[in-house]
This record gives structure tokens, C-alpha cells and sequence, in this order.
């Protein structure tokens, strides 16, 4: 297993459906996840593999999913698969080291956890401190898969790797999301968090508080207000910050031509997307996809 496999993508991975071919395709690990990898990241990424993200030193802002994050070290970044980063700035002593799990092996793992306290608490919260003195552990943990990557003709390999991920979760991983577990019953109904799952979910058909708002069982009138005041963003600005940073994902990763994009995203006409595009980020579609700023 070779451990320079990137751990972002433009296009989506087509990963094997067999399981014998797990160590060949399905996990990537690395402890080199340096400020200059970090800082060649120029233009938001979608990522098509689940990621967990150790920062081991120093710090980094970035957005995930529109949200901006302050991460410092020791923490951990759980970044799921189509899920979208925006790098902003990071430290000179920034280092971090990264798994990357396949979109097959994290539904395992994930089927395995759901009963646990911490699942709904991984889903709702990307970035967590980390313990100090776990630290040793996680490099413990990587050891000990880039063990099993090198036993190419172990027919267990695939079982080895889930048993070793979820025996390290139940006895470190999940501590820092349980210490949230208190406040989660306090933010667990917020409109806005049930707003922005929604928005994540049928911005590309939908841009209409209306069609939120019924979804929601309020009025669009209650649902702007209860949004903005709970993110500091209008209803209708998520809507569009989702949009264009589809938009600005697929002008530079995808194979797709301008009026394709447009067309993706539902709407009406390539001049409309156009200038919906340049409002909010000054150029047009082909200005950005050419890299002009």
C-alpha cells in the first residue's frame, strides 16, 4: 500500500465492491500532512473518501462545509465523504498526519458505531480536541495499520483493519465527543442546524426558502429569522454560499463545460448562471476556471 495516495480528489474514486480488495484501494495513511501540502490547496475541495486529520502541531483555519473553523493542535478533523474545504491560513509549524477511509470501509464503521453516544456527535461537530497524552496512541494506531497494508496475503486484512479502527475508537477515539455529549441536547433541534443539513441536501433544485420552510413545518418568515439569528448568515445566503461553492468546485475539478455545470445545478440558462456566479465572487465562471481572481 502505497502511501502517497492523495487524499482529495476532483473526481469521484470508483472503489472495488470486493471486500479481498480492501488493503489495495480502501486505506490510505500517512503521518506527512505538512503547511506545504496545506498551503498548495488553492480553491475549495470536494472531498470523495472519508478523512480523519490529526493536527499534531501548530494550526489552521479552514471551511468546511461554509462553516470556518479555528483548529489547533492536538485535534482531530473528520472531514466525510462530499463534504467541501476551503484551506484559509495555517501556522509555520502546522503538521498533521491523515487516514482516509473508503466510502465502503466508513459505512462499516459507522454501521458498527451507531449505537454509541458519540455518533450523532461526529456527524454534527468535524473538529475536536484531542487529549495530549492520547497522541502516542494515535501514532500507535497508525503503526499498527500500515502493519496490516504491508501483509498483502493476509485474507483477513479487510476484518483486521475494521476491529483495529473500532477497538482504537471505543478505547480513545470517541472520549472527546463524549466530553460535547452534554450540550448536544441543547442544540440537537436548532432550525438552523435542520436548515443547513436541508440546504446541503437540494440546493442544486432548490433555492427557495418556501420549499425549506414547508419542509420544516414553520414559515419562511420564522425560518429567515430563527437562521439568522442563530448563524449570523441570512437563509437565503446559505443557499447561495452552497451554490457557488458547488459552482466553484465543478468549474475547476470537473471535465464538465460551463453550460453542463449550469445545467447541474438547475439553472435556467448559462447567462443566468453567469451572473449569478460573478456577483458573489467578482469573475465569471470561465474567468475562474481559467484562474483569474
Amino acid at each position: 500500500m502505497k502511501s502517497d495516495r492523495p487524499i482529495i480528489s476532483y473526481d469521484n474514486i470508483h472503489l472495488s465492491a470486493k471486500v479481498s480488495d480492501i488493503l489495495e484501494e480502501d486505506l490510505w495513511v500517512s503521518d506527512s500532512f505538512s503547511l506545504g501540502m496545506f498551503t498548495s490547496i488553492i480553491d475549495p475541495v470536494k472531498f470523495s473518501a472519508t478523512a480523519a486529520i490529526l493536527v499534531k502541531k501548530g494550526s489552521c483555519r479552514a471551511d468546511l462545509n461554509l462553516i470556518e473553523y479555528e483548529i489547533k493542535a492536538p485535534c482531530l478533523v473528520i472531514i466525510r465523504s462530499g463534504q467541501i474545504m476551503t484551506p484559509r491560513s495555517a501556522s509555520s509549524d502546522f503538521d498533521a498526519s491523515f487516514i482516509v477511509l473508503s466510502n465502503k470501509l466508513t459505512a462499516t464503521l459507522f454501521a458498527c458505531i451507531n449505537k454509541s453516544p458519540a455518533y450523532t456527535i461526529i456527524n454534527r461537530t468535524p473538529v475536536v480536541p484531542v487529549d495530549p497524552n492520547h497522541l502516542i496512541h494515535y501514532a500507535a494506531l497508525h503503526n499498527a495499520l500500515r502493519s496490516i497494508l504491508m501483509e498483502k496475503d493476509n485474507p483477513t486484512g479487510y476484518e483486521c483493519v475494521v476491529h483495529t479502527l473500532l477497538a482504537f475508537f471505543y478505547r480513545f477515539g470517541c472520549s472527546p465527543y463524549l466530553k460535547m455529549a452534554d450540550d448536544m441536547p441543547k442544540s440537537n433541534g436548532r432550525i438552523a442546524d435542520r436548515f443547513v443539513k436541508l440546504v446541503q441536501e437540494h440546493f442544486r433544485q432548490e433555492r427557495f426558502l418556501d420549499f425549506y420552510a414547508n419542509e420544516l413545518g414553520i414559515s419562511a418568515k420564522h425560518l429567515s429569522r430563527s437562521v439568522k439569528a442563530q448563524t449570523g448568515i441570512s437563509a437565503v445566503n446559505w443557499i447561495e454560499r452552497h451554490v457557488v461553492l458547488e459552482a466553484q468546485v465543478m468549474l475547476k475539478s470537473s471535465k464538465l463545460n460551463i453550460q453542463q455545470i449550469s445545467d447541474e445545478l438547475n439553472f435556467k440558462s448559462q447567462s443566468f448562471f453567469g451572473k449569478y456566479f460573478k456577483k458573489f465572487t467578482g469573475v465569471s465562471p470561465k474567468d475562474y476556471r481559467n484562474g483569474h481572481r
